[in-house]
């Protein structure tokens, strides 16, 4: 898959294209990248989305905009994974919001050479977000290329989309985000090293630190990790500020792993979340915090053995 930054034209064929955010690529996106595969089929062209990064509400309103459900590089390995052709990420700032709805369309079809594009017809572009669906349609019939609408995926009557997921993942819904999602939730990063705490207590831990100050889910899990060339370790995590052990902290991704002493810094570590456990909580002192932790590992144990 070719990754290419910003809207200068690829040395590649013509493409069928889509743009959005696609954030947490679930299935109502696959749904949609599968239409678009299916239009690219048959008119021989390549597949194309255009994403943007930040997300536009990041960049104008970062304190109330939505948590991510998935990073950058996430994303585009469920792109790849897909059978996605290529991928434009335009660099969201300032210049670029004030680019007319007019000459975006113009972009993507001179500088991208889209000759298919698949967009929601609620989806709004350009300065202003003056752009719409209707203004999509009019200019491609005077350039001379196809515009098609996003079909609806539901699931038990509800629309498929990143709010919903998001919502499941703050109500603990893990079994919902599955069926939103397609697969399983997951967060990918890098061990690193963290204050020694949990190794203290006699529950060691791989800290991945959050690339996001407000992580779209918190609480206790039980979870399973994976490395390359470790295949799957199970265990029970902690995602939160650690309220028991600090104050105003940035949130942390903690994993206990079972029956696991090896030395994993620097490792990245994807972890999937299974089940929500409990929301974390502050305690009295640290005795306490050990002894529900060893409630924690104990439950977490015993969803495994019942769910083998």
């Amino acid at each position: 898959m070719q990754i290419l930054r910003g809207l200068s034209p690829p040395d590649t064929q013509a493409v069928a294209l889509t743009i959005g955010n696609f954030d947490g690529v679930h299935l109502g996106h696959q749904a949609l990248l599968k239409q678009l595969q299916d239009a690219a089929r048959v008119r021989g062209l390549q597949t194309g989305i255009v994403i943007f990064e930040p997300h536009p509400r990041e960049f104008f309103t970062p304190d109330v905009a939505p948590a991510r459900l998935s990073r950058l590089r996430e994303k585009l390995e469920l792109f790849s994974a897909l059978g996605i052709d290529r991928v434009h990420i335009c660099r969201f700032n300032i210049q670029f919001s004030k680019m007319s709805a007019a000459d975006f369309i113009h972009k993507l079809h001179l500088d991208l050479q889209a000759k298919f594009v698949l967009i929601g017809d609620d989806f709004r572009f350009g300065s202003g977000r003056i752009g719409d669906f209707a203004l999509m349609e009019k200019i491609a019939a005077q350039y001379d290329f196809e515009v098609q609408g996003v079909k609806t995926i539901a699931h038990d009557g509800v629309r498929i989309s990143s709010t919903a997921v998001r919502g499941a993942l703050a109500a603990g819904q893990m079994r919902r985000v599955h069926d939103y999602l397609g697969r399983t939730y997951s967060i990918s990063g890098r061990v690193v090293h963290g204050d020694g705490v949990g190794k203290q207590l006699g529950y060691p831990t791989a800290n991945i630190q959050l690339k996001t100050p407000h992580p779209a889910l918190s609480g206790v899990f039980v979870v399973e990790a994976h490395a390359e060339g470790m295949g799957v370790m199970r265990g029970v995590a902690s995602l939160g500020v650690r309220p028991t052990l600090k104050y105003a902290a940035r949130p942390i991704l903690e994993v206990h792993l079972f029956e696991f002493n090896k030395d994993i810094y620097g490792t990245r570590l994807r972890v999937e979340f299974l089940q929500k456990h409990r929301d974390e909580r502050k305690f009295p002192d640290v005795g306490a915090l050990t002894r529900q932790i060893a409630l924690d590992v104990e439950h977490a144990k015993k969803w495994f053995e019942q769910h083998d």
